[in-house]
């Protein structure tokens, strides 16, 4: 009877919290079962790509229903993992107490944006299983097909609606989320951290709520202007004339690219809003791990502001096929390169923080690192989609997939893990087996290039994405082969999570208890534990008082 009157009162306190650590939690565990169904779905997909004919769950996958594994699985990633994990999860924990503030500026509001949240992976999960089909129009949910509704064919139906409801739902809370975040900057810093004390954690998340109040505002207009072509007869993305199903459409005077304009002017700087955090989390662990600040601090925070107002302009980029007008196509792709030099201060700048440096190759470092060579490696091919003619050849092929999953997912990832294994102690007061840690880092770097890589050598030879079915066609035979290492690849990726799974949930019931500042950081979000912190080569004893602490330290990422 006790310990069921303790699981009720721990789960109120849990429902009812406005304290941002617990809502940190909250939200690191929605986006860890979101990873665990958009894995498992990505896991579906690749085994019927090379086994086309197998059954899955008693039935052979129809052509509709991988598209609608493929949307579940882009969404579920780019929404709730890659913006929820580093932003909503990390920020929420580390950024009040970095700052030396009491908490965020409107915990109630914080709280509304955690439980709006779970209603729209709620929403999401249910499209998937609606009547007559889940979504399949992928998480770029393009018209006029999925502004129809149900008259285009299945999937189109009720499971399209409650997406785009999904999406919505998403879009408030995540406007809510950078709101309070921006408050918290502003209003909410102890005496003597100045903006320009912050650690570059804060900059990034601060840069990043910024970049989501401008990003998301644009994409919930454009879902309310779509739900209303579904739901109310307007035409705002679908033309005059349309034949769907051998039934003219009641539509006229919409434009189905006025969409794909509102949707990548939020998609590219979603691209951003994924892995900015990351990169100040990043940041923060070379230079804690080198023991050394970081190199160039002012020039790293420029390049945050600079990274994050280009992403702004370059959303053209991705609709070089789609009719842009060839002097806007120039604009874009200039603008698409000029990106990358703020991108590469940021990383010359890293390498600079751990040269010479005492460097300590802990779990967070080694992803910190891995990151480093991710984000690179993944940047490269950027280079060639951003001409105009050569993306007119990769852009529906494998060529853009590898370039999507290793820049914004995989380098995203890697952040997260860094971050996760950083601050383990932090959020749940144990710290997780470095052992397992490290060999969960070598076999995740191994298996993200081993998948990811070949998928370049499937575009230069044409592979087109979102096929269901590559056994069909005679000029996919030479690259059937190659499919099946990546199949293998991904699913021995995967496989190696189990490690991370098993060191995660063990750590939290039976991890070593974590010392007081386990890392010997001089960030504030360990200040309120005594003892001697490191410094370069010095050490000194932390007063005890965070607010004392900032009068008297500079506290730029050591």
């Amino acid at each position: 009877m006790e310990k069921t009157a303790a699981l009720k009162k721990s789960i109120r306190s849990h429902i009812f919290s406005t304290d941002h650590r617990v809502i940190a939690r909250l939200y690191f565990f929605l986006a860890l079962a979101a990873v665990l169904v958009g894995t498992t779905l990505s896991l579906v997909m690749r085994f019927h790509l090379i086994y086309p004919l197998a059954p899955v769950a008693g039935t052979v996958p129809t052509p509709e229903f991988y598209l609608s594994l493929l949307t579940l699985h882009g969404t579920l990633m780019v929404f709730f993992v890659l913006t929820l994990a580093p932003l909503n999860a990390f920020g929420n924990l580390v950024l009040p107490e970095q700052l030396g503030a009491q908490g965020m500026a409107f915990p109630r509001l914080n709280a509304i944006s955690f439980w709006t949240t779970l209603a729209s992976f709620a929403l999401l999960i249910a499209s998937f299983l609606a009547v007559g089909g889940g979504p399949l129009s992928g998480w770029t949910a393009y018209p006029p097909l999925s502004a129809v509704g149900a008259i285009a064919g299945p999937g189109e139906g009720p499971g399209q609606t409650l997406w785009f409801f999904s999406i919505g739902l998403f879009s408030i809370a995540s406007l809510i989320t950078a709101i309070n975040m921006i408050a918290t900057v502003i209003d909410e810093r102890g005496p003597g951290m100045t903006l320009m004390r912050m650690p570059l954690t804060c900059w990034n998340w601060f840069v990043t709520a910024i970049l989501s109040l401008l990003a998301f505002s644009v994409l919930f207009a454009a879902l309310l202007l779509i739900l209303l072509d579904r739901l109310a007869g307007t035409s705002f993305f679908v033309p005059a004339g349309l034949l769907v199903n051998d039934q003219i459409v009641a539509h006229d005077g919409g434009s189905p690219l006025l969409w794909q304009h509102l949707f990548w002017f939020f998609g590219h700087p979603e691209v951003y809003i994924a892995i900015l955090p990351g990169m100040g989390i990043v940041s923060h662990v070379i230079a804690n791990f080198s023991r050394k600040p970081v190199f160039g601090y002012r020039a790293m925070v420029w390049a945050s502001i600079s990274i994050a107002f280009l992403g702004l302009l370059v959303w053209g980029h991705h609709m070089f096929i789609s009719g842009l007008n060839p002097y806007s196509a120039i604009a874009f792709s200039l603008l698409t390169m000029v990106i990358g030099a703020p991108s590469a201060v940021k990383t010359f700048n890293w390498i600079a923080t751990a040269w010479n440096g005492a460097l300590r190759l802990t779990t967070p470092m080694l992803f910190a690192l891995g990151f480093v060579s991710i984000f690179v490696t993944g940047g490269l091919s950027g280079l060639f989609l951003g001409q105009p003619q050569i993306d007119a050849y990769f852009h529906d092929t494998y060529f853009v997939v590898a370039h999507f999953h290793l820049i914004m997912g995989i380098a995203a990832l890697f952040g997260i893990f860094a971050g996760a294994f950083y601050w383990f102690p932090l959020m749940f007061g144990r710290m997780m087996n470095e052992q397992l840690g490290k060999l969960h880092f070598y076999l995740t770097f191994i298996g993200a290039y081993a998948t990811f890589l070949p998928m370049h050598f499937a575009g230069f030879a044409g592979n087109p994405r979102r096929y269901s079915d590559f056994t069909t066609f005679d000029f996919l035979a030479q690259v059937l082969s190659l499919q099946r290492w990546i199949t293998y690849s991904a699913f021995f990726l995967a496989s190696v999570q189990v490690i991370f799974l098993w060191n995660l949930f063990h750590s939290l019931r039976r991890g070593t208890p974590a010392p007081g500042n386990p890392w010997q950081s001089t960030s504030m979000e360990w200040s309120e534990h005594e003892g001697p912190v490191v410094r370069g080569p010095y050490e000194y004893s932390r007063p005890g008082a965070p607010r004392d602490y900032l009068m008297q330290n500079d506290v730029h990422d050591v």
